[in-house]
């Protein structure tokens, strides 16, 4: 087995992490700001343009980067440092996306792909979170389409997309069916937008739809296949999860040591100190073991052939899951490390720990990875934990 960084991901590496510094000095803005200008945003654009890092997961011959999952991996790492989920200003459009037809894609991704227009997924309601089969967002049909009504939270780019992805039950029947829907049509109303723990770059509004009109060209990857893709982007987006993770993770652990190296107490340097050479440690394995185990994962998933796709879903949460988990017990660390300092908002430890706790509520909670993980082993064994052969 070669673990070693191919020469692209040395690169990729590299790049994403100068486009990483580039946003960075963005963090502290973003923070008092609760977001960033326009000028801002465009600049951001321009940086992610140039560093050819747009679309990391769509094909080169769409205008994206056609990056494999292993690769995509090795720049999220990089791109998790970011405070203020500034991350997500290098955009990938939803993998759902990749089910458009040739007009939807020349209407919808390709634009998105040249950071010309943002997706949002609206998946999540009131009454339907972890849970996503109890839907009661509906569409009917009618003469000119289909008909949307219902109410969706938590829609991630919500205040800075331009149409939105919808999953809905389609006809009587219910089909589980994706939607594009442009977010000027009428019916469509962004209705709230909570402030939330972290700062986010984005927020995460509430829709609702009210008889919102759409033509037979809305249905995204055709009526009923809206659970099959939504799992598909899951497997993909919690991988990158743990990715981004694993590298806010290490930030924080390289700020810490430096911490403990230049702060003195009793008359030496806080490192000195046994309790401190502990915590030191422990978020040293926390983030190599993850670490290793992600990009396992990632590269299985670019050798996967279709019949592994429930075991490498599973393999997935195991990464978020793990990997998430993890983080939260890092950063906690290295906030006690900075002591009071850790708690000021200046601090990038101290929006770290803010920001990589809803890591173990989205893209599915703690329990429901568990519940997936146990679920695979129920049904299959423990073939979950097997190496892949040659």
């Amino acid at each position: 087995m070669d673990f070693r960084l191919t020469p692209r991901q040395v690169q990729l590496k590299a790049d994403a992490r100068a486009l990483t510094d580039f946003i960075a000095t963005y963090e502290i803005q973003c923070e008092e700001d609760n977001g960033l200008s326009a000028d801002a945003h465009a600049k951001v654009r321009d940086a992610v343009l140039d560093a050819g890092l747009q679309a990391v997961n769509m094909p080169a011959e769409w205008g994206g980067a056609g990056l494999t999952i292993a690769e995509q991996v090795t720049v999220q790492e990089e791109l998790g440092r970011l405070t203020g989920a500034l991350w997500d200003m290098v955009w990938r459009p939803a993998n759902a996306l990749r089910f458009c037809t040739p007009e939807q894609r020349e209407r919808f991704l390709v634009p998105v792909i040249k950071g010309e227009r943002r997706d949002c997924y609206a998946v999540t309601e009131p009454g339907a979170g972890s849970d996503p089969q109890n839907l009661t967002t509906t569409a009917t049909r009618n003469d000119r389409g289909w008909v949307l009504n219902g109410e969706k939270w938590f829609v991630t780019v919500g205040d800075h997309a331009d149409f939105l992805i919808v999953l809905a039950a389609a006809g009587p029947e219910r089909a589980p069916t994706l939607f594009l829907v442009d977010k000027d049509t009428p019916g469509t109303e962004m209705t709230r937008v909570p402030r939330w723990m972290h700062t986010f770059v984005y927020e995460h509004p509430e829709f609702t739809f009210t008889d919102v009109q759409v033509g037979e060209d809305a249905v995204l990857g055709g009526v009923g296949e809206g659970y099959d893709i939504t799992r598909s982007w899951f497997t993909e987006e919690r991988l990158m999860i743990a990715a981004r993770t694993v590298g806010a993770a290490e930030r924080a652990l390289e700020l810490a040591r430096d911490w403990a190296v230049e702060r003195e107490q009793f008359g030496a340097p806080i490192s000195s100190y046994q309790l401190i050479q502990g915590m030191l440690a422990d978020s040293a394995v926390d983030i190599a073991v993850n670490r290793a185990y992600t990009h396992q994962v990632a590269w299985e998933i670019d050798q996967a052939s279709a019949e592994d796709r429930k075991t490498l879903h599973a393999k997935a949460a195991i990464a978020k899951l793990s990997a998430s988990e993890a983080s939260g017990r890092v950063v906690d660390r290295c906030l006690q490390i900075h002591g009071g300092r850790g708690y000021d908002r200046s601090y990038a430890v101290e929006r770290l720990y803010r920001e990589l706790r809803v890591d173990r509520i989205w893209e599915g909670t703690s329990e429901i990875q568990r519940l997936i993980i146990a679920n695979e082993l129920v049904k299959r064994g423990s073939g979950v934990l097997d190496l892949p052969s040659a």
